[in-house]
């Protein structure tokens, strides 16, 4: 039997970011230095087959600290840590390597100027998320105060209004925050923004390649983790940019294919976390059931690269 065609719409940029790329490095190369095992507070990044081939090559991921033996090294993820948490492992004499995304750094910084200047932050996130939880750590309880949504700017009680900044969450979706910046703004006119936009790169690059692609797609498959932030937005960007069935999956064995039947066209990209290997797998899921044609939807090339902290490119 034939195979029915389908037009796949390809995303670039997609998949690994270079926080993502370097923080993977960043594990490899501590294992490498210190022997297994190698310790990682929380999920180096949020994706389950990157997690899984670290745990095989000797990392153990833990949620706290304290999980930790003193003598061996532990790495920060790449979504950043409380302020607490560098310090606690220093006052045990542990080897430590923070793994932070430099773009995650540059907010947690500027949160700090901010307060040194005496303004109350905002913080723009999802609650719980690590990274969220690692910016409003920066500063003393109290000092950053949390906003999901355009209804909470209503109501979220500030010290002096006349002294106030934000930032945000880097892998928020970009439209989204817009709205909400626009109503901190009109509640607070004198409120002090980021000197740059505090959403990254990669992720407003993976968005406008979404936006560019979900037009053309009869269906829309994202691959990411469900507790990975950026992905999840690119769902939902996908879908309010024109596509009628988007969806999150992390791996081929989770497509919905009842749900595909009769689709000549389909888009797929990938979160910030998500390895090249896994979206080839969804595109040979496609081959085998389709007959395809590969279509790159390019919206932006990326170059970006960070340096490795200088403790893993030094010798043992």
């Amino acid at each position: 039997m034939s195979k029915p065609p389908l037009t796949l719409y390809l995303a670039a940029p997609r998949g690994f970011c270079a926080g993502v790329d370097r923080a993977i490095k960043i594990v490899e190369m501590a294992i490498e230095k210190w022997g297994a095992p190698v310790y990682v507070r929380h999920e180096i990044v949020h994706n389950k087959f990157v997690v899984d081939s670290l745990r095989d090559k000797g990392a153990v991921f833990v949620e706290e600290l304290d999980e930790c033996p003193d003598d061996r090294p532990v790495i920060f993820s790449a979504h950043g840590v409380p302020k607490a948490v560098p310090a606690a492992a220093a006052k045990r004499e542990m080897i430590y390597v923070d793994a932070t995304c430099p773009l995650v750094s540059k907010v947690h910084i500027e949160a700090q100027r901010h307060a040194d200047n005496g303004l109350q932050m905002i913080m723009i996130g999802h609650e719980g998320h690590p990274e969220t939880v690692g910016t409003m750590g920066q500063l003393p309880d109290g000092e950053v105060l949390l906003v999901e949504t355009v209804e909470d700017v209503a109501t979220v009680q500030v010290r002096d209004p006349a002294k106030l900044a934000f930032v945000t969450q880097t892998t928020l979706s970009v439209d989204d925050t817009a709205d909400i910046v626009a109503a901190l703004q009109t509640r607070f006119p004198g409120i002090v923004g980021p000197h740059k936009e505090d959403i990254c790169y990669a992720t407003t690059n993976r968005q406008d390649a979404v936006k560019a692609m979900a037009p053309k797609c009869d269906a829309m498959l994202v691959v990411g983790a469900p507790n990975s932030s950026n992905s999840k937005r690119l769902v939902e960007v996908g879908a309010r940019a024109g596509c009628g069935y988007a969806q999150l999956v992390q791996r081929a064995t989770d497509i919905d294919w009842r749900a595909l039947e009769g689709i000549g066209s389909m888009g797929i990209t990938a979160g910030a976390s998500a390895p090249e290997v896994l979206i080839n797998e969804v595109i040979d899921a496609f081959r085998d059931r389709f007959d395809v044609t590969v279509e790159q939807v390019v919206t932006a090339e990326e170059n970006v690269e960070f340096k490795i902290p200088r403790v893993l490119r030094e010798p043992a």
